[in-house]
């Protein structure tokens, strides 16, 4: 599992912000595959679960990003 966490740390560092966009756009399109598929009793309870993770997950992630569009903005 090391091995496999080193490898995934490697392609990030190698990568562009278009690589790692593609590479959300591609998750983005199994998770929409998969939803397609639950039957329609499993829907609302999967949804409520992914909202909460996005949200535990945007909000950081947008702060880190603001902050680091504010600190370009001051060079």
């Amino acid at each position: 599992m090391k091995k496999l966490f080193k490898a995934a740390d490697h392609y990030i560092e190698t990568s562009d912000w278009k690589i790692i966009a593609v590479l959300k756009f591609c998750l983005i399109s199994l998770g929409l595959i998969i939803g397609v598929l639950l039957p329609r009793e499993s829907r609302k309870p999967v949804l409520a679960g992914a909202g909460t993770v996005f949200l535990l997950t945007y909000i950081p992630l947008m702060a880190k990003f603001f902050k680091a569009f504010q600190e370009t903005r001051e060079d």
